[in-house]
């Protein structure tokens, strides 16, 4: 019988996804273990493997599709012996008949959606960027040279914008045109915008409406989630950084032949690994009824891409030497960068580690990624006047918070581990000991 390809769950929050690319055609033989599509998730595009042998009978869902809920029939596969043609979807008349009696609704309806088809709203969709596809490459190539991708022609599946739409595309492009008719444009983006921005009051200022994407939403749910379910105490400590800065120099001059250069934040999520094994009380989940405690510090990363965050893992960063922790961040940094990381490369993870130093942000406090119990947020490190042998002098200082689930996290603990981290990031060579 006829074997129907569901939209696959990619990971554990995953609710609807776009199915970016189909990788077979109808007609193709296929058979486990082959690939069949390229589906974007709130995350990252993965590819989407067989897992039986027959004869791809139909595609249901065209590429480019947005949306598509878990669980969605999106193609049929003839099974070993059975004709192709005949194996379609059975489902597929079913939906007809609702269809029908669904059409005299939109009829009634007609009267208030005729203005939509008049001359007056027909630019719209090239002036919003409600609608704009693109592939996660376009989208950050798009974001580094500041193209409007709304001012595009995709030419991919489904009017999808590929990398190759971009070029020739100048920066900015798409802001001549929107200002040379601003009368026009701007009407034409508020009356989507009244739709789309729920409790936002409209007081007449010029303004411009974007789709949140998959993984906004899901950053705003989550974090929404966090600060209101788990009540977050802050601790505070300055670190002298000036020991861990000359030996990244001299571990650097050591591994150059091996092409590997450690970062300071290298350094850091060794130290925070090192000292949540050390207090064990800090690096735990709860869970209601349970608590639990972690034997290996895995630690999530953030890093910024465009659209939003995300946070691949190092996992046992304890167990790891700086340089090998290196290397794994720099592959991972890349993955997600362009939309490639794996679940389990970023669903996980004991504590968390934010750094904005290297933007200039001298503190700031991080918010809990749930179901973890803390976050690590890194400032930049600093020339300070400091207390050094009882005597005032300049050194490099930095300023780290943690943030604690107080539910989980003793405030002592907390601090414990704040003292714990303090102490390797300023005597560093227990981190390569």
């Amino acid at each position: 019988m006829p074997i129907e390809l569901k939209m696959p769950a990619l990971s554990p929050t995953m609710e609807e996804g776009t199915l970016a690319k189909w990788l077979v055609k109808e007609g193709d033989a296929v058979k486990s273990g082959d690939l069949l599509a390229e589906i974007e998730t709130d995350k990252a595009t993965m590819e989407f493997e067989a897992i039986d042998e027959g004869v791809v009978s139909q595609i249901l869902v065209p590429e480019g599709t947005d949306n598509v809920k878990v669980g969605t029939v999106i193609a049929v596969i003839a099974g070993e012996g059975e004709d192709a043609g005949s194996a379609k979807a059975a489902p597929a008349p079913a939906p007809a008949p609702a269809a029908k009696e669904e059409a005299p609704k939109p009829a009634q309806a007609e009267p208030v959606e005729a203005p939509a088809p008049t001359p007056t709203p027909a630019p719209t969709p090239a002036a919003s960027g409600e609608r704009v596809k693109a592939s996660p490459l376009a989208k950050r190539l798009a974001a580094e040279q500041g193209i409007d991708l709304s001012a595009l022609k995709g030419s991919g599946p489904g009017g999808r914008i590929v990398k190759a739409d971009l070029e020739g595309a100048p920066a900015g492009a798409a802001a001549a045109p929107s200002a040379a008719a601003p009368a026009a444009a701007t009407p034409a983006a508020s009356a989507p915008a009244a739709a789309a921005a729920e409790g936002i009051p409209d007081f007449g200022i010029p303004h411009e409406d974007a789709k949140l994407s998959g993984m906004r939403k899901t950053i705003a749910r989550r974090l929404s989630q966090s600060m209101q379910e788990a009540p977050h105490i802050y601790l505070t400590v300055d670190i002298r950084l000036d020991a861990l800065l000359k030996l990244r120099g001299e571990l650097n001059a050591s591994l150059e032949s091996r092409g590997v250069k450690l970062s300071v934040n290298d350094m850091l999520i060794k130290a925070l690994a090192v000292a949540l094994e050390r207090v064990p009380a800090c690096n735990v989940s709860f869970g209601g009824d349970v608590m639990r405690t972690y034997t290996r510090a895995d630690i999530s990363v953030a890093v910024s891409i465009p659209g939003g965050l995300i946070t691949p893992i190092i996992v046992d960063a304890g167990g790891k030497s700086m340089s090998k922790i290196s290397t794994e961040m720099s592959e991972l940094a890349a993955k997600a960068k362009e939309g490639k990381l794996q679940p389990n490369e970023y669903q996980g993870g004991t504590a968390s580690i934010s750094n904005m130093g290297m933007m200039g942000i001298k503190q700031f406090t991080a918010v809990i990624n749930p179901p973890q119990g803390m976050i690590m947020a890194i400032g930049a490190g600093e020339k300070r006047p400091y207390v050094v042998d009882d005597a005032l002098a300049i050194a490099t200082v930095m300023s780290a918070t943690g943030s604690f689930d107080h539910r989980a996290i003793d405030g002592a603990d907390g601090a414990l581990l704040m003292k714990t981290f303090k102490e390797l990031v300023e005597s560093p060579l227990g981190l390569v000991a």
